[in-house]
């Protein structure tokens, strides 16, 4: 502190203002404390038997029974936010991006000693995902309903709610579901490809299979799991979930059938037409615009290059309205961050800036810049403005509040979560009833007995207003997938480039390319 008001008194006035206005911003971040605090999330969502090496002590096994009144074992898994459902969309998607958050930054990771970490986080998820498709053409996609479980405030230990499982078949389709499965199995694939090649061959043959399914069956998943309507409705249809899928096999095995499917469906299924200012477990059409220039840029094009152009173009559509140079700019508080929504605004922040940092990586390695209506955009213009979102998520905003539980000073104590607001069934085992939750718990305005380390919360309003209370979920809760895309844009920021072409065929953005040169043990 001494040194900082000796600076101060140092700096003109100017300055003096600036730093005495905004004293966080200055200080910098520790993004890899940060990327460590925002994997260990993923241990206090796991459902199921706990492993030895659980690290979130307070937590326990939960589900145990999921599934055994279908005949199946849906153990396992997680809950996406801060309730206890399983719901297989939003999961598909946190594995999806968590897989891409180790493609492209795996090396960064690891210089972090986090890989490992990161690789077990994103087993878990794919082990319940393998188990919930038994049959190529059957999948599962919710255990438990939204209904019943927000009637109660429980610790997920403790449930006594109905655990139903819900799932998908040729009678009752769902191509969005079985689009985004068969993606997140093909991401992984390509992280356990040189640690575990025997598990990548079984994460790809899902993967494959999924995408069949999807692609020959289709209709939206919502309409055949009519309970996850009110949760997480697919408005965006499939459409872009089976090119997302496409995108991600061919990632995962070259295979030019997903390639021509790419090519040859991109007009059909939007790939070529949707200009989008969202990204999200819902809406895919950014990534998959994304991820098809980023086969352009490699030269793969081939036959399809017009039509993989189109799709660049709406990627960098994307981009330049995410960076308010567009012709369609998405919408930011007066403090600088990105706002789409009332409702977990967070995650579109997330999603967006990793986007915009991959694309930015891939733009350095082909040697260009982002054209866009209000002027050239330099890679490191592009970095530059997802710096600027994290930093603002870890608390250089103007209430200077950390939206990452546990990092910082001034975080979130009254989180919306069933397991971090109800005491430890290891510290008091008494039984929490369901109703019982709320009147003692829930209704609490102490901080959480719990600390849910590394959760990002939905975040301010528009106006950069926030109010640390539990029942104001809109802005308390966390959920899965607005941490998944944040590792990887923690990773990028601590570790820097990393050195490696982006483009280069075959290292997916230099994972494999550092696994190639240093051994790197799956769990």
């Amino acid at each position: 502190m001494e040194k900082l008001v000796r600076l101060i008194t140092m700096a003109p006035l100017f300055l003096q203002m600036l730093l005495v206005s905004f004293p966080f911003a200055f200080a910098g971040h520790d993004y890899g404390q940060a990327l460590t605090k925002g994997i260990l999330f993923f241990e206090a969502q796991r459902s199921g038997y706990l492993p030895s090496n659980q690290r979130v002590k307070w937590r326990a096994d939960s589900g145990l029974h999921d599934g055994k009144a279908s005949g199946v074992d849906l153990v396992g898994g997680y809950y996406d936010a801060g309730d206890n459902v399983k719901f297989g969309l939003p999961m598909a998607f946190t594995i999806t991006m968590m897989s891409w958050s180790i493609v492209e930054y795996g090396k960064q990771m690891a210089a972090n000693g986090e890989l490992g970490h990161a690789m077990e986080a994103v087993k878990w998820g794919t082990d319940y995902l393998i188990k919930a498709h038994p049959h190529p053409y059957v999948l599962y996609g919710e255990v438990g309903d939204g209904n019943t479980d927000h009637f109660c405030w429980q610790r997920p230990e403790d449930m006594t709610t109905d655990r139903r499982a819900y799932k998908i078949d040729p009678s009752n389709p769902g191509s969005d579901l079985a689009g985004e499965t068969a993606a997140a199995m093909a991401a992984a694939s390509i992280v356990f490809r040189r640690s575990n090649p025997s598990y990548a061959n079984e994460l790809l043959t899902h993967a494959q299979q999924l995408f069949e399914f999807g692609d020959k069956y289709r209709g939206k998943y919502d309409s055949s799991i009519t309970v996850a309507q009110k949760y997480y409705r697919s408005y965006s249809g499939y459409a872009d979930e089976l090119l997302w899928a496409a995108a991600w096999l061919y990632q995962a095995t070259n295979n030019q059938h997903y390639l021509s499917y790419l090519g040859n469906n991109g007009q059909s299924l939007g790939g070529t037409g949707w200009s989008m200012t969202e990204f999200g477990w819902d809406a895919k059409y950014a990534g998959v615009q994304v991820l098809v220039a980023k086969m352009l840029m490699q030269g793969k094009g081939g036959r399809y290059a017009s039509v993989f152009q189109q799709y660049q173009q709406k990627a960098e559509f994307f981009m330049c309205s995410c960076l308010g140079k567009g012709t369609k700019n998405i919408q930011k508080t007066p403090g600088g961050l990105l706002y789409r929504q009332p409702w977990n605004n967070m995650q579109f922040v997330t999603s967006a800036s990793f986007l915009v940092t991959v694309y930015s990586d891939y733009l350095a390695s082909a040697g260009k810049n982002l054209n866009c209506a209000a002027g050239s955009v330099s890679p490191s213009g592009l970095i530059s403005f997802a710096k600027s979102q994290v930093d603002y998520i870890l608390g250089d905003n103007p209430r200077a509040t950390s939206y990452m539980v546990g990092y910082g000073n001034n975080y979130p104590r009254q989180v919306h979560h069933r397991g971090s607001s109800i005491v430890s069934i290891k510290v008091d085992s008494s039984f929490v009833s369901c109703r019982g939750g709320y009147a003692t718990w829930f209704s609490r305005k102490g901080s959480d007995p719990n600390l849910l380390t590394g959760a990002i919360v939905g975040g301010p309003d528009a106006y950069d207003n926030f109010a640390d209370e539990r029942d104001n979920y809109e802005q308390t809760e966390p959920a899965t997938y607005n941490n998944a895309p944040l590792i990887g844009l923690l990773a990028r920021l601590s570790g820097g480039h990393g050195g490696y072409n982006q483009l280069l065929p075959g290292t997916q953005g230099g994972f494999l390319f550092y696994c190639l040169h240093v051994k790197v043990f799956g769990p």
